[in-house]
């Protein structure tokens, strides 16, 4: 991937690669172009089989752009964030009955956001 526009749905490939004794996960450059903050130390946490949540450590935060910030978004984050680390024994991971209700709530919503 070439461009560093930031999207909701941005993807980078990468391939599991031996690395000394042990196992690494090489990005391509634009990954690390367009996010520096992933030039020191990172966390993995397994959000589920297959799925894997790549933190920075340590990191300087980068300024959104404006179009980036949406404070009752950010508000929420906030509320599930603070949630999430008080009462980490009520995580639960998504079923497919979820899914499917989820599915059903949404179905006709358009998503496609044409304000910008």
């Amino acid at each position: 991937m070439t461009s560093t526009t930031r999207s909701p749905s941005e993807q980078y490939s990468g391939k599991v690669t031996p690395v000394g004794n042990s196992k690494g996960i090489r990005f391509d450059a634009a990954f690390f172009k367009a996010h520096p903050e992933f030039s020191g130390e990172v966390r993995a946490t397994v959000l589920t089989d297959g799925q894997v949540l790549l933190s920075a450590r340590n990191s300087v935060p980068r300024e959104p752009t404006k179009d980036e910030v949406d404070p009752v978004m950010l508000g929420f984050l906030s509320f599930i964030e603070k949630q999430m680390a008080e009462h980490p024994d009520m995580i639960e991971p998504v079923d497919h009955d979820q899914l499917s209700r989820i599915r059903k709530l949404v179905e006709g919503v358009d998503t496609n956001d044409t304000a910008h």
